[in-house]
C-alpha cells in the first residue's frame, strides 16, 4: 500500500512513507467520489473528461464555466453576481456561506482549516456529500504563468497575507487527514509539475474508481484536532478575521508543524512568497 501510494513531493517537499506514524486508517467511505474544479490556466482539460452517475463536480466560483454539467456551484458572498450563472437547473445547486460556514465548522473551523474556498469547498463536500475519494484538479495554488486562471488574470487568492494560510501545505495535509479520519481519500489530478496540495497524484481513472485512503495514523490526528479545540479558535460566524487578534500565530504555527510532521513531510525548497490582492478580487472567502 505504501509504495503504491505517496504524498506528492512537487518540487519543494520530500516526503517518507516508511514511518510507523504512517500505518492506519479508518474504513473506507462508500459515497460518490466528488471532482473539486478550481480556475487554475488548465482547467479547461476537464470539460471533455467522463462523467458517471456516481461523479459529483463541485465547481469553485467562475469553474462552473470549464463544463455544464456540474453538480455544486461554491462561492462565497462576494462573488460578483456577473459572473454567476444566470439559470441553476435541478439538480443543479448553489453552496453559500449559509451552507458551506456550518460543515467546516463541524470539521474544526476556518482558523485551522485555511480561509480560502478551495479548502472550503473540500470541507463542504467532507461534510454534505461523505464521499469516498477528493479528487481536485485546478486547485494547484501556483501562480507563476503569464496568467493567473483560465479566464485571465484574477486574484491569487490563497496568498493573500492571513493568518490562517500561512502554510498551505500544511492545511492541504489536515484536509487529507480530516478526509482519511471518515474513510475518504483525497487525490490531485494535475499534471503541473508543482503544487500546493499535499495529495497524492492520480489520472481521471480515479473519477471512476475509488482510490484508496493514505494510511494515517487517526490517534495522531485526533491528538492534533484536540490541540486545536484547546486554543479555542472557534468562530461560529465564519468571520474569523473580525477576530483575529486573539489569534496566537505562533501556536497556529506549531499546530501547522504538526499536521506536517504526521505525514512526514519536509520542505525543501522556498515556498513563493504572499502577494496583494488584485483588482477585481474573485474568490476571496466573504460573507
Amino acid at each position: 500500500m505504501a509504495g503504491d501510494l505517496v504524498l506528492d513531493p512537487g518540487a519543494a517537499a520530500s516526503v517518507s512513507l516508511a514511518d510507523p506514524v504512517l500505518q492506519t486508517r479508518g474504513p473506507m467511505a462508500t459515497g460518490p467520489i466528488v471532482l473539486i474544479l478550481g480556475s487554475s490556466p488548465a482547467a479547461p482539460k476537464a470539460a471533455m473528461w467522463p462523467k458517471t452517475s456516481d461523479l459529483r463536480i463541485v465547481a469553485i466560483n467562475n469553474a462552473w464555466r470549464v463544463r455544464p454539467d456540474w453538480d455544486v456551484l461554491i462561492h462565497p458572498e462576494d462573488f460578483p453576481v456577473e459572473r454567476r450563472p444566470t439559470g441553476v437547473s435541478p439538480p443543479q445547486r448553489l453552496c453559500t456561506h449559509t451552507d458551506y460556514v456550518p460543515a467546516q465548522n463541524r470539521l474544526g473551523g476556518f482558523v485551522f482549516a485555511g480561509g480560502t474556498m478551495a479548502f472550503t469547498a473540500g470541507y463542504w463536500a467532507l461534510d454534505a456529500l461523505r464521499p469516498s475519494t477528493l479528487a481536485y484538479y485546478g486547485c494547484d495554488m501556483i501562480y507563476d504563468g503569464p496568467v493567473s486562471h483560465f479566464y485571465g488574470q484574477g486574484t491569487a487568492d490563497p496568498l493573500r497575507d492571513d493568518i490562517t494560510l500561512r502554510s498551505l501545505e500544511a492545511k492541504s495535509g489536515r484536509l487529507l487527514a480530516i478526509a482519511a479520519r471518515q474513510g475518504c481519500s483525497c487525490v490531485n489530478l494535475s499534471d503541473a509539475p508543482t503544487s500546493r496540495l499535499l495529495f497524492p497524484r492520480a489520472d481521471t481513472t480515479a473519477l471512476t474508481n475509488p482510490s484508496p485512503v493514505l494510511p494515517l495514523d487517526i490517534g495522531g490526528i485526533d491528538a492534533i484536532l484536540d490541540a486545536e479545540s484547546r486554543l479555542g479558535y472557534m468562530v461560529e460566524s465564519g468571520r474569523y478575521w473580525t477576530e483575529a487578534e486573539r489569534f496566537d500565530a505562533d501556536a497556529l504555527a506549531r499546530i501547522d508543524t504538526m499536521w506536517l510532521q504526521l505525514l512526514c513531510w519536509t520542505p525543501v525548497a522556498a515556498q513563493p512568497a504572499t502577494v496583494p490582492a488584485l483588482p477585481g478580487d474573485e474568490g476571496r472567502l466573504g460573507f
